[in-house]
């Protein structure tokens, strides 16, 4: 079926907010600011503790204003500002109590370093009734968005696989930062795709999870990882990441597929293949039909999870808050399940395996 029309695009809102935006890392200038800039949403004013760097950003997107202070920044906002907070982890919890009681505010992930953190940016989001969602923006991935739309037409029947298979070379001397960290690949990788895995399956009954080091990396508390989500005798959702493939780009994996009773679809992340570079995303599905062989189709892919998931994440926020939509996917009561996954392969991991007998 080459004419069937598959959506790979988010909805907008009526109308945009003003951002006030708080940090200016390489998330913001490579994802944040030119996702915004795509679809014009304007950033009003930016905020780091690095001046230097937020004065940067500011002058490569064209935002009006730099703030000296976190104070600043929230006395400047006006009172239809959405506050997109891009910082460690570790800093959520003292940005948030800053923010206007009510203010809406798109948080990026994770959730905090650890679930105790999380726990606590969630309680404080429902005291202070801020807004607050988490920025799990794969969701939004073009590819994503396209096998959704093919899900929830039923064109591949019941969904019972989902696999998520990741082997690739992540050049991770460019966050120096995760030398320091107890946690790091499922934390700030393998998150997503916990999280997107629950937007189709909802939440499993348990989960068994491993995940190591590598012998070249030992500053790094794990690198590679394996999670299986258990939902029950019918589904399968896996997870495998191995971020130390450094044999060259020819058996480099990075793909999520979705089996269903009718059909199959298969993505490819460009974006994790000879990273930072990169690699073109694709899009496939076959429909099966009786008396015909399988055929697979594929459909070119209009942008890719940087920048254009983060137009998404921010579209559903606006859209809330302008009640052209009722639901907000990634609000903080939704992303404290996703981080209870985390939590949850952690002690699996830890707990071990189960003896073998012999």
């Amino acid at each position: 079926m080459p004419d069937l029309q598959i959506n790979q695009a988010p909805a907008l809102p009526e109308s945009s907010c003003p951002i006030v935006a708080i940090g200016a890392g390489g998330i913001v200038n490579d994802a944040h600011q030119p996702a915004y800039r795509k679809v014009g949403f304007e950033t009003i004013g930016i905020f780091d503790l690095d001046q230097g760097k937020a004065r940067a950003t500011a002058e490569a997107f064209g935002i009006a204003r730099v703030f000296a202070s976190l104070e600043e920044a929230v006395a400047s906002a006006p009172p239809d500002a959405v506050f997109d907070v891009a910082v460690p982890a570790k800093a959520i919890l003292d940005i948030l109590p800053a923010l206007p009681d009510g203010a809406a505010v798109l948080i990026q992930k994770p959730l905090g370093d650890d679930w105790e953190q999380a726990k606590q940016i969630h309680a404080l989001s429902h005291q202070k009734n801020l807004i607050a969602a988490v920025n799990f923006q794969m969701r939004y991935a073009p590819y994503v968005l396209a096998a959704r739309d093919l899900i929830e037409r039923g064109a591949i029947g019941e969904l019972h696989d989902l696999e998520i298979r990741i082997k690739v070379n992540t050049p991770w001397h460019l966050w120096p930062f995760f030398e320091t960290l107890p946690r790091v690949e499922i934390l700030y990788h393998s998150v997503h795709y916990l999280d997107l895995i629950r937007s189709f399956f909802g939440e499993p009954q348990s989960i068994y999870a491993k995940t190591v080091k590598h012998p070249q990396m030992e500053k790094l508390a794990s690198t590679r990882t394996n999670i299986i989500m258990d939902y029950g005798d019918t589904l399968r959702a896996n997870i495998t990441a191995n971020h130390g493939h450094a044999y060259g780009l020819e058996h480099q994996e990075s793909y999520v597929a979705w089996e269903g009773t009718e059909g199959a679809i298969k993505a490819t992340i460009g974006l994790l293949l000879n990273y930072p570079k990169g690699e073109p995303d694709s899009f496939e599905y076959c429909l099966l039909a009786e008396g015909q062989d399988p055929v697979w189709e594929s459909v070119p892919v209009e942008g890719s999870w940087f920048p254009d998931a983060f137009i998404g994440s921010m579209s559903s926020l606006m859209r809330y808050v302008e009640g052209s939509s009722d639901t907000l996917s990634t609000a903080v009561d939704d992303a404290l399940k996703t981080m209870a996954l985390v939590e949850a392969a952690h002690r699996s991991s830890d707990a071990g395996g189960v003896p073998v007998l012999i």
